[in-house]
């Protein structure tokens, strides 16, 4: 609440994004229609802020950091569907379906047999409760994100 902490996230999304870095400032809530889902559409929007920065551009995708300001349920993976550039494995907020579109056999089978969201929690760092030291916890790229990423290099 008193966005204290800090939360670092990578994922591998659909599209080539327009800018190199950017910001979303979109207020979510629950969906009226999809109560399962979290939208802008919503009767009870909440504040919600997320930046992101382009780490690389792959063919037909992009490799993101992504830095949530605000800690909505489902937050990044809403806002980044709302930009039109869901992330891969994302069923629920626009990903679904969309491997049909890749052309590239090798692209496609990847694609297919990636099982998970191509979204990572990579760093949070927070200050100590009792002793208000900074701490910061890292977790690298899982393997199979980062083979996803190789496949997708290759034009």
């Amino acid at each position: 609440q008193a966005r204290s902490v800090m939360k670092v996230y990578e994922a591998v999304v659909w599209g080539r994004m327009a800018d190199a870095a950017g910001s979303i400032d979109l207020p979510i809530g629950r969906d009226t229609r999809h109560r399962v889902k979290i939208s802008a559409r919503t009767s009870s929007p909440r504040e919600a802020f997320t930046e992101y920065r382009v780490k690389e551009v792959l063919a037909g995708f992009s490799w993101l950091e992504v830095r949530p300001r605000t800690g909505r349920t489902h937050q990044i993976r809403v806002h980044l569907d709302h930009m039109g550039h869901p992330i891969v494995g994302d069923d629920l907020y626009g990903g679904a379906g969309r491997g049909r579109q890749v052309a590239d056999p090798i692209k496609k089978e990847a694609l297919a047999g990636f099982r998970r969201l191509a979204l990572h929690a990579r760093r949070l760092s927070f200050a100590h409760p009792i002793t208000r030291e900074k701490v910061s916890f890292e977790a690298p790229l899982p393997a199979q994100i980062v083979s996803l990423i190789d496949v997708l290099r290759k034009p």
